[in-house]
């Protein structure tokens, strides 16, 4: 019986963390898997565009409900992926990481984790806030292995190292950056670059291109919604390498000072 994959994708808020979760989502399923997916940011975006539309949040679903039931929080979307979303606090209201540690509570209370036919569970989580909602997955070993989105750009990259340095301190596995292309000079050799510094690798590359956004406006993936472009074949790629991985590291994230003289080289080819 092959392991149950549990992963943490990471990136700074914009990155295109969301988009890649679902469609790496809907590509395994598309490839005979069972898998759940957990949105861990406050947005609650994560499963819109496999479920079609915006879940109910859990903690929305607390407040309304006194014992919830896993059918209150956990709903079936495209290629029958199960979808959660933890949600958040009104803007400017609380600890937008609370959504995180209550989700997770709750999921365990009521069994979520212990269907024994889930092939992979993967959890969106935003990386560039400071706060130990967001470190749950790890912290408390929901996740065995992590992936951080990124691109060429220097906040993405800074948040990155960041949320290495977050790896380093838990002790995560890293497996890997995903380099979600934004479309600059020399991008992937910056990514690549920035991956072998902090001593992980890229697992892999995904090109901008304009059907992400088109498959987006009507609530789907692009494996749905695009399944023979090109596009798609680069997502099915990726879900297969973090699939079948099975080489991690803790990282060695740079210091600011480190960082900036590391961006700065790259302005100079």
């Amino acid at each position: 019986m092959v392991k149950q994959k549990k992963i943490a994708i990471y990136g700074k808020g914009g990155i295109g963390k969301s988009t890649t979760v679902a469609n790496i989502a809907a590509s395994f399923s598309q490839n005979h898997k069972n898998v759940m997916v957990i949105g861990c940011d406050p947005k609650a975006d994560t499963t819109r565009t496999l479920f079609g539309k915006r879940l109910p949040t859990i903690l929305n679903t607390i407040k309304n409900t006194k014992n919830p039931r896993l059918g209150d929080i956990v709903f079936g979307g495209f290629g029958d992926v199960l979808c959660v979303e933890s949600g958040g606090p009104e803007p400017g209201v609380g600890c937008a990481g609370r959504g995180v540690i209550v989700a997770m509570k709750l999921l365990e209370k009521l069994g979520a984790f212990e269907d024994d036919n889930l092939d992979v569970i993967l959890y969106d989580v935003l990386g560039d806030v400071v706060c130990g909602g967001f470190a749950v997955p790890l912290k408390e070993n929901y996740a065995d292995e992590v992936f951080i989105v990124t691109s060429g750009e220097y906040m993405s990259l800074y948040a990155a190292n960041n949320i290495s340095k977050g790896i380093k301190k838990l002790k995560g596995n890293l497996g890997g950056i995903i380099c979600n292309c934004k479309g600059i000079e020399n991008e992937q050799i910056i990514v690549e670059s920035f991956a072998k510094r902090i001593g992980t690798n890229v697992i892999g590359t995904i090109p901008r291109d304009e059907l992400v956004q088109k498959s987006e406006i009507e609530a789907k993936t692009l494996i749905e919604k695009y399944p023979d472009s090109n596009q798609a074949k680069k997502y099915e790629k990726l879900a297969k390498n973090i699939f079948e991985n099975n080489s991690y590291s803790i990282p060695n994230p740079m210091d600011d000072d480190e960082f900036e003289e590391f961006f700065i080289n790259f302005s100079k080819i």
